[in-house]
């Protein structure tokens, strides 16, 4: 009986722990959870001493000890006097677009606390990442960067990749657009697809119906069947959204010849200089580079914690990456 009781209370004692250690796990966790909820927040960060130091590094191993001293004499020198006077701020934000223009939730609220601080004499570069999609989403982003050239401040954007469609549409707002040279720009065109399953719904006996008070209210359908009238008011419905991205282009940029580049056609960075919708070929890194010589640079992003969904998923690939790198690589250097 006493060694029941003794089995009995060891397995209870287990028992307790167990539970005390899923609780602490759990409180853990919700702990992390939530302040993963408050940490989005706005960061804003002063990389111009990175830039200095990179070049500080970059001279100290490539240099002789002689010639890396008279250049520091001489920076310290410039340093000096560059302090007396007040040196240009700059900026820089970064929008990775999708065909929802998502980061546009991010970019109202960069845009307002730069313009809480910044003068006339600031610039601020947008590095522009952006393949285009729905109007709406785009216009609305385009109409964040608008507030810059309504309140008198130097925009610059600069396109590494693509900026195509509702992407230009963005770009064309800046005072200056930079691209690199094989940057995609333009596909200044609206494009709609829908399919239309009405005959596959006959085939299988399926009605549909649709009651709408309005003539136009619907157009084409994805279900019922399209009559020529609905296609005629789709595609000028389609042609109204078009000239209405041109005259906004126009607006922003007078010099471009809108009867050449409104085709929905796209050129790559250099051809795009041919026909002004860019203004100078560079990346941003040596954008951003020359800026540092003579301005303080502040990065300005949001930082957007992942959930713990996101950070288990996140895991979870990276292992299963691991293992089918690994897998290739035995597959192919096998003896």
């Amino acid at each position: 009986m006493m060694e029941f009781f003794l089995d009995y209370g060891l397995f209870f004692a287990k028992t307790i722990t167990l539970i005390i250690l899923l609780v602490v796990m759990l409180a853990v966790i919700f702990s992390l959870a939530a302040r993963g909820q408050h940490a989005n927040r706005l960061q804003i960060k002063n990389v111009t001493r990175r830039y200095a130091e990179t070049k500080e590094h970059v001279q100290r191993e490539v240099l002789s000890k002689k010639e890396f001293k008279k250049i520091q004499k001489a920076q310290k020198k410039a340093v000096k006097d560059e302090q007396e006077q007040s040196r240009k701020r700059v900026f820089v934000l970064r929008f990775v677009g999708n065909i929802k223009a998502s980061a546009t939730k991010y970019l109202r609220d960069e845009v307002s606390a730069i313009l809480s601080v910044a003068d006339k004499s600031d610039e601020v570069v947008l590095c522009l990442e952006n393949a285009g999609g729905l109007v709406h989403e785009h216009g609305f982003a385009a109409s964040q960067l608008t507030r810059f050239k309504q309140h008198e401040l130097g925009l610059t954007i600069v396109v590494d990749k693509v900026a195509a469609s509702g992407g230009y549409m963005m770009a064309c707002v800046a005072d200056k657009v930079v691209a690199a040279p094989f940057s995609v720009i333009g596909s200044i065109g609206v494009i709609a697809q829908m399919p239309n399953f009405s005959r596959l719904l006959d085939k299988n006996g399926i009605d549909f119906e649709m009651i709408k008070a309005g003539e136009n209210k619907r157009t084409i359908t994805m279900f019922g069947k399209n009559t020529d009238e609905d296609r005629v008011k789709f595609t000028e419905q389609i042609e109204d959204t078009h000239e209405l991205f041109k005259d906004f282009i126009h607006e922003q940029r007078a010099s471009v010849d809108l009867a050449k580049v409104a085709t929905g056609e796209h050129w790559y960075g250099r051809r795009a200089l041919e026909l002004n919708l860019v203004d100078e070929l560079m990346t941003s890194d040596d954008y951003l580079w020359q800026l540092s010589a003579t301005a303080d640079i502040y990065e300005v992003s949001h930082i957007v914690p992942k959930s713990l969904s996101e950070k288990v998923m996140g895991s979870a690939q990276l292992v299963i990456d691991r293992v089918l790198t690994a897998t290739w690589h035995r597959s192919i250097f096998k003896s």
